[in-house]
């Protein structure tokens, strides 16, 4: 690999690592991804409580469950986050993917903080996005994104050496079906 492609990625990952938080409570700890101006989103199986703490390099802060959808394992969070150093992720279509496209999932496994995995893109259908990235415990939550960090899915679990994540499509749905804010960047392609 090149060195401008590595310092390439290197800069990507750095990005998308703003725009991911870790999520906690008393039930356990995940990562959620900054959504837009004070709403994070994580998985529900993540948020166990309606006050759960978001966190970053900068600090924490207590966040409230403004929605929840178990089906689909999605939590939305409003929080401050105007000390937190972090930035809004961009979002991408998940169904302009093409297979074999590089993905990044990045999160905070196994107390790691921003660690990344990488993988290929292999598919998306209405429940999931597949990529051959294997996530740990703690990845929950956290972005799968394309080469340029875009975020095309939230990981949620995973299958084997695969990675599931919900589709950004069904994130931007879950959102309009409850009255929230979606990303003010979301790109189709």
């Amino acid at each position: 690999m090149s060195d401008a492609l590595q310092a390439g990625l290197a800069d990507v990952v750095r990005r998308v690592r703003r725009s991911t938080v870790h999520v906690f409570d008393e039930r356990g700890r995940g990562s959620g991804v900054v959504w837009n101006d004070g709403l994070v989103i994580s998985n529900a199986h993540v948020v166990g409580s309606m006050r759960p703490l978001v966190e970053t390099g900068a600090g924490r802060a207590r966040g409230r469950l403004l929605a929840l959808d178990r089906d689909r394992d999605l939590a939305a969070i409003g929080v401050d986050l105007s000390r937190l150093g972090t930035v809004f992720a961009t979002v991408r279509a998940s169904g302009t993917l093409r297979c074999g496209e590089l993905v990044l999932a990045v999160g905070n496994p196994l107390g790691l903080d921003g660690a990344v995995a990488s993988g290929l893109f292999q598919g998306a259908g209405r429940r999931f996005v597949v990529a051959d990235v294997r996530l740990a415990p703690g990845n929950s939550g956290g972005p799968l994104t394309d080469a340029a960090g875009r975020v095309i899915g939230l990981n949620s679990m995973s299958a084997g050496s695969r990675a599931l994540a919900v589709p950004s499509e069904a994130v931007q749905a879950f959102l309009n079906r409850h009255g929230l804010p979606g990303s003010a960047f979301w790109r189709a392609a």
